[in-house]
């Protein structure tokens, strides 16, 4: 059985690059791949090279170092402030990520699988809600947690839950609207079948829909984790020096960087590919999940 599904997907998988063959011929194929590729390597390279150079010879404009040291990297720590910076972003997003993935997995089996009243209602504005600027709404939360703060006697602003919470409420629905859309390629009868023997609505849930859409979810979480990584205006206004993220540092950084006689490029280029560093792992631990589906083959 194993030697035939794998024949199967062999045969699929040729049957498919035929097509891209038929689409465009092999030399503009890897034409365009050299420069798509150069298009994203160029730029990482001058960023690598930048951070092993001294700063005089990259306000110089030289390419290639001349002295090659890798101080940069050491003195990032103390300069930039970049481990607890990273230690907050990763706290922070990573909480939104595993938070909203797994809460969006149960909305969308909700508003998937059943019917009720205001169901459209909840998925259109799901989707309207991913059409407000992040811009608008900046004061009226900064008002919101101030008013909480001083109604509940407890200090909201400049702690990780704020950050926390502003970061669901913009992963949350973008994640639902995920996990509908991959839900509703799960096949029902899979569900009808537990239903047969007796599972429960949360045991299908959990037992099932869950272990198939893990795709679906690595998806999603990592969309929400990029969020609070890559967050710059919420982090800057709503945290302090100690739970500030490593967005901000890194502005904050590269502010002050440029007040100097010789701006410090170097520090700034290591602590850029620092920072780039866990997005990448993060990639290449789930890639897999990312590529494939886990129900081919589920139903026949």
């Amino acid at each position: 059985m194993s030697l035939a599904i794998r024949s199967t997907r062999a045969r699929t998988r040729r049957s498919r690059e035929d097509v891209v063959m038929r689409l465009l011929p092999r030399p503009l194929m890897v034409s365009i791949v050299v420069f798509l590729l150069l298009v994203v390597l160029i730029p990482i390279l001058y960023i690598f090279m930048a951070s092993i150079n001294s700063d005089v010879s990259i306000v110089r404009g030289d390419f290639w170092p001349r002295d090659i040291s890798f101080t940069n990297y050491v003195d990032i720590w103390s300069t930039v402030q970049l481990g607890k910076g990273l230690i907050n972003s990763v706290l922070v997003a990573g909480s939104v990520a595993i938070v909203s993935a797994f809460l969006a997995v149960a909305m969308a089996y909700v508003l998937v699988r059943y019917q009720f009243f205001g169901r459209l209602t909840i998925l259109r504005a799901l989707l309207a809600l991913q059409s407000i600027p992040g811009t608008l709404i900046l004061l009226p939360v900064f008002v919101l947690f101030s008013s909480i703060s001083t109604i509940i006697g407890v200090q909201i602003i400049g702690t990780r839950g704020a950050l926390f919470v502003t970061y669901l409420t913009f992963a949350l629905p973008f994640s639902t609207w995920v996990m509908v859309t991959y839900l509703r390629g799960l096949p029902r009868e899979l569900e009808e079948a537990a239903r047969i023997d007796g599972a429960s609505s949360w045991t299908i849930l959990t037992r099932i829909i869950v272990p198939l859409s893990w795709p679906g979810i690595v998806v999603s979480g990592i969309f929400a984790f990029l969020l609070g990584w890559n967050d710059v205006l919420f982090a800057s206004v709503i945290t302090n020096p100690s739970t500030r993220t490593v967005a901000v540092s890194l502005q904050i950084f590269g502010a002050t960087a440029e007040g100097g006689a010789v701006p410090i490029y170097g520090q700034m280029m290591a602590a850029s590919l620092v920072c780039a560093v866990p997005v990448v792992v993060l990639y290449l631990v789930f890639q897999r999940y990312l590529v494939g589906g886990l129900t081919a083959g589920g139903v026949k």
